[in-house]
């Protein structure tokens, strides 16, 4: 009887416990890869680093805690507040800068003063985006309940609207010129766009001229004619090389393909059970932020990379039964930004270690070393746990009150009877 009702006040609790468990999971892997590649890398400096991205968990954690006990209405009147203050910190790291980065990477995207990197903004505004993309949505709900093509049409200029100072500051003449950061935020519009309720009379004229765009992208980068274009457009040549790198690896491993190259290799070599400790000896650069995957790969094999898929997998699936559970619009479309932003951060850094996609940077959520991206992580988190937090916790504070009601009626009952 105690047995089942343990069981019950679990499955009742307002946390959700099937959504964290995944997580700490991911999070003790992760810490375990970093500790492998940290002191392989950089010995010196391992356990300083490690306690580094430690002190980012517990504010991560403590940030995820707070948002946690956010209410929709609260949600609601700071997040045009977040997405201004997010586009003027996205714009910060365009002045201030480390130039020994900016000369490795070819982009702006950590804020540094002195040679020291701070943090990434864009990280943060990814939060900040969705928590705005997911109002516009719900107020145009409320306006338009019953929607038209016409209604619709301008629901997508509004989210362009939101969406167009992004792209201007990420890759725009002299901004930033971080596209790989630029595709997590088309994809968290592309799926937020989804689930807006937009007519499939919009809806897929948009996504075949995708396709379409997509294809002609891919055209010019495997074309010598199309790289052409591309450079007289803009186009960076380490962007151009990336690509080059992904369909031919193995072209000029001593230079352009040589990140991609080692990262097929330490990732092949695993085998099914991995080759443990071995896996150090074949060099991959940022082994342990972009490229952490082929620690897990190399050293745990087929077996150890399937279960870190598999608990991504059923955190998405946990995040998604959020998303349709929820019985406030607002939430829906948080709880569906932030599946989408998951989802692409581990498709395109998985994808792009195997070789499937090519190198855009993107850290793989809660595992790669990187302060910024885990915060920004843990508080999407935070918030799809707020969804059942604060749906739940008025009704089980009713049922305490019932409990306290009744616990003070029978024991007036007994005091009754005794005074007899």
């Amino acid at each position: 009887m105690e047995r089942t009702q343990r069981k019950k006040r679990f499955y009742e609790s307002p946390l959700d416990y099937a959504l964290i468990l995944p997580v700490l999971l991911l999070i003790i892997i992760g810490f375990a890869a970093l500790w492998f590649s940290l002191n392989v890398d950089y010995p010196t400096k391992a356990n300083a680093m490690l306690l580094q991205q430690g002190a980012w968990l517990l504010v991560g954690l403590a940030a995820a805690f707070f948002v946690m006990h956010f209410d929709s209405r609260a949600l609601w009147m700071l997040s045009p507040i977040l997405y201004f203050i997010g586009l003027i910190l996205l714009i910060v790291p365009v002045f201030f800068y480390d130039p020994s980065v900016y000369a490795l990477t070819g982009a702006k995207s950590w804020i540094s003063i002195n040679g020291t990197s701070l943090f990434q903004p864009s990280e943060l505004m990814k939060v900040a985006y969705i928590l705005f993309l997911a109002r516009l949505i719900t107020d145009f709900h409320q306006k338009h309940p019953m929607g038209t093509a016409r209604t619709d049409f301008f629901l997508i200029l509004q989210m362009m609207g939101a969406t167009v100072p992004i792209v201007f500051i990420l890759i725009g003449p002299g901004m930033q010129h971080d596209f790989g950061t630029l595709l997590v935020f088309l994809a968290i519009f592309g799926g937020m766009l989804l689930i807006s309720g937009v007519t499939w009379k919009i809806m897929l004229p948009l996504i075949l001229a995708f396709l379409a765009l997509l294809a002609a992208i891919i055209y010019l980068i495997i074309t010598p004619d199309g790289q052409a274009v591309l450079s007289k457009l803009g186009f960076e040549a380490y962007q151009s090389a990336r690509f080059q790198a992904w369909l031919h690896p193995f072209a000029d491993v001593q230079y352009n393909t040589y990140q991609q190259s080692q990262a097929l290799i330490s990732t092949a070599v695993g085998g099914m059970f991995g080759i443990g400790s071995a896996v150090g000896d074949i060099a991959v650069p940022v082994r342990e932020s972009d490229m952490i995957f082929t620690v897990i790969g190399g050293g745990t094999g087929f077996l150890g990379s399937a279960l870190v898929i598999f608990l991504y997998l059923y955190l998405i699936y946990r995040m998604m039964q959020a998303t349709l559970k929820a019985n406030n619009q607002f939430y829906t479309f948080i709880a569906g930004g932030f599946t989408m932003m998951l989802l692409f951060h581990v498709f395109e850094n998985i994808g792009a270690t195997i070789g499937i996609l090519p190198l855009t940077g993107i850290p793989l959520p809660f595992i790669s070393q990187g302060g910024s991206n885990l915060i920004s992580n843990i508080i999407g988190i935070g918030l799809i746990l707020s969804i059942k937090y604060n749906q739940e916790t008025p009704a089980s504070r009713g049922k305490t009150r019932d409990k306290y009601r009744r616990m003070l009626a029978k024991r007036m009952e007994r005091n009754g009877k005794l005074e007899e």
